[in-house]
């Protein structure tokens, strides 16, 4: 069955993204290349392309290398991320591509998590127009979210001992992440300062994004200042103790081959903070996805994920106990909804869509928000 056969009509969306030159990027990677790899002569950029599902945090490009060194022959097949260009209408104030080239380097030399080998980092905008990094291609599948996975796909066409064994997989890449030892030694410049909290930072920063959001049309969204009162209200008494986080932890940043992980992507949300952090964006993700399909009256992938068996895995993969997940669901819930936010701004920008009447309509999982901070949303449905 094609995915085109059982995508209901505003289930995917048409986003833009960018309006790059891939020609002229080809010739100005070529040159920084040429200028890294020490080659005998210039090196040859070729088959350089747009991966068929990108996101819009970053811009990814796809690129194939050859290149002489000492009269050897070599090649390499690498992905490029670059900050999106101001024209674009960024949907985050800032892309710190430097701080996500050390976390993936401390996973990957700190654990068994399957992550890319990042080979540079370019912090200048003059090479390219804007800073980039450049890794290692890793091939796998992804389970998309543009239709979202719940509708079809390879993981929607799988068997059910399938699906089991990716969210085994799934919940144990968490679980490894967190087990990173002594992260603020290794990530010095994340860690919080002496005396602060660090999830107190994570909220306030959290804060200042829906007020970059606004800076243009001066928006308040009624459900995002309610998620912000009810959390405030619920603050943990005692948060757990920080651990490296993936920052944006869900099944759709891991390219799988089979059940097993090939690589885990997208690290530009990471940051010191209790696990429940990672884990209620987990949960609250694919729960955002299986309400979608119910609204559209499809089956999506029920049983999948469920919020009582991922943290029955994560606390025996772990050895830790999870605590205050309410609350991390909601922070999860209104995190989401304030990037929705900025990515339903960025469409009436491009005149995808007309401006809603409604300001929480700006939020796509508006109903869902309301239902957590009111507690009558149902997780055992």
């Amino acid at each position: 069955m094609t995915a085109e056969s059982v995508v209901p009509e505003g289930a995917e969306q048409d986003i833009k993204t960018t309006d790059t030159d891939l020609a002229e990027l080809s010739e100005q990677l070529q040159g920084w290349l040429g200028d890294r790899l020490g080659a005998d002569v210039p090196p040859r950029v070729y088959n350089l392309r747009r991966p068929e599902h990108s996101g819009m945090s970053s811009i990814s490009v796809l690129f194939d290398l050859d290149w002489t060194k000492d009269g050897q022959a070599r090649s390499a097949q690498l992905v490029a991320r670059l900050a999106p260009e101001e024209e674009a209408f960024p949907v985050f104030p800032g892309y710190d591509l430097q701080r996500q080239f050390d976390v993936i380097t401390v996973v990957h030399d700190h654990s068994d998590i399957p992550v890319p080998n990042v080979r540079w980092v370019e912090n200048s905008a003059e090479p390219l127009g804007r800073p980039f990094l450049v890794m290692d291609r890793a091939e796998g599948a992804v389970p998309v979210d543009n239709p979202p996975y719940v509708f079809a796909g390879w993981l929607f066409d799988a068997d059910d001992g399938t699906r089991r064994a990716v969210q085994t997989t799934s919940v144990r890449i968490l679980a490894g992440i967190h087990a990173v030892a002594d992260p603020a030694t290794k990530l010095p410049s994340m860690a919080a300062a002496e005396g602060q909290s660090s999830l107190r930072r994570h909220f306030e920063n959290e804060r200042a994004y829906y007020e970059w959001t606004r800076r243009n049309d001066g928006l308040r969204i009624p459900v995002l200042k309610k998620a912000f009162e009810w959390l405030e209200m619920n603050w943990p008494a005692e948060p757990s103790p920080d651990v490296l986080c993936w920052g944006d932890s869900r099944i759709g940043n891991i390219m799988y081959r089979g059940a097993d992980a090939a690589a885990v992507l997208d690290w530009e949300s990471a940051a010191l903070a209790p696990r429940e952090l990672d884990l209620g964006w987990f949960i609250f993700f694919h729960r955002m996805f299986q309400d979608i399909a119910e609204q559209f009256s499809f089956p999506g992938l029920p049983g999948f994920l469920r919020r009582s068996d991922v943290v029955a895995e994560y606390e025996k993969f772990s050895g830790a106990t999870v605590r205050d997940l309410d609350f991390y669901l909601v922070y999860a819930a209104l995190r989401h909804g304030i990037v929705m936010s900025q990515i339903e701004r960025r469409r009436v920008h491009f005149g995808e869509v007309e401006t809603p009447e409604n300001p929480d309509e700006y939020v796509l999982h508006r109903d869902m928000l309301a239902q957590l901070i009111d507690e009558s949303y149902d997780w055992e449905k």
